[in-house]
């Protein structure tokens, strides 16, 4: 970051919320994070930081919740300062209005519910901060989506402004940014042709599709579902992170259909059967899954787990 940057960082802006609810960060947070080496995401005493690209420009912002306050504690430093945390309730879980009235109608949800009473659906606003990552994580194991991810975001991210910089904190790149990258840069990250070209299609059309934050959650799909290479899932990843859509079930991941299955049946299913099993709960779908998650959900892993592809050249993380 040049000087001017560093400057423009230094000063924070602050911001005291009290929510009607315990707020439990690291769970309405915690699919935000992309593996735990993300640039973008930094524990320290006893605070979380996280670099985040705004339309305003990057922000630092870091968080302290006191649960037993019911407070939430935000500094913000950089451009998008005031927009970060002008964003902070929705980010949240705030419009999250399915949340007090849900009754999970199975034991196991039930139960999951009542084990998490803090975690609420965030709705960040930002599109391509989880459209781009869940184009990357497209058919491929965790290890390589995390590490492709990381490698992107350091190598044409930014330093985090104000003291994020210090802690290694980056701001993922921008739509600008993405576009510039070369395909050879894709190779050495470790992220397949098929998947840049989507992303650089995403880069290419990054304001419309930032647009979707303010149209009706079926249009929004309708429109994610436009981009080629942007299939069902990686809509409904970007849906329930970006929009706060409490109905966008991950179909066709490799784990959730089975882990729902095996959690709600004893044994796992398939996206055809989770349709139907899922049906009950309408509109409030990815709540059922999102919970089962934080309740560690899964069926027993049988045989050996699935290892990174060699097909192509992968630069060691930086």
């Amino acid at each position: 970051m040049t000087n001017d940057g560093q400057r423009r960082g230094a000063a924070a802006r602050q911001r005291v919320l009290r929510t009607p609810w315990s707020v439990d960060l690291s769970a309405t947070w915690g699919v935000l994070r992309r593996g735990a080496g993300d640039p973008a995401w930094v524990q320290s005493a006893g605070a979380l930081w996280r670099g985040i690209r705004t339309p305003e420009g990057p922000a630092t912002l870091r968080t302290v919740v006191r649960p037993a306050e019911r407070l939430v504690l935000a500094q913000s430093w950089g451009p998008g300062a005031s927009w970060v945390l002008e964003k902070l309730p929705p980010m949240l879980g705030s419009q999250d209005v399915g949340a007090a009235g849900f009754e999970g109608g199975h034991p196991v949800v039930e139960r999951a519910r009542r084990q998490h009473p803090g975690w609420r659906i965030p709705r960040t606003g930002l599109v391509l901060e989880s459209l781009v990552p869940a184009i990357i994580e497209q058919k491929v194991t965790g290890q390589e989506a995390f590490g492709g991810w990381r490698r992107v975001v350091r190598r044409f991210g930014e330093p985090a402004p104000g003291p994020g910089a210090a802690l290694g904190l980056h701001v993922p790149p921008s739509a600008d940014a993405l576009r510039a990258i070369p395909s050879w840069e894709w190779l050495r990250a470790g992220v397949t042709p098929q998947r840049a070209d989507t992303v650089m299609r995403v880069a290419a059309h990054a304001d419309r599709l930032e647009e979707i934050t303010t149209l009706d959650l079926l249009a929004a799909r309708r429109r994610l579902l436009a981009i080629p290479g942007v299939g069902v899932w990686t809509a409904a990843e970007t849906a329930h992170r970006a929009l706060g859509d409490a109905d966008a079930v991950s179909f066709g991941d490799y784990h959730v259909a089975a882990n729902i299955g095996w959690a709600l049946t004893g044994h796992p299913v398939d996206d055809q059967v989770l349709v139907d099993l899922l049906r009950p709960w309408a509109g409030q779908r990815y709540r059922v899954q999102r919970y089962l998650e934080l309740a560690g959900a899964r069926r027993p892993r049988r045989g050996p787990r699935l290892s990174p592809r060699q097909h192509v050249p992968v630069a060691r993380a930086r």
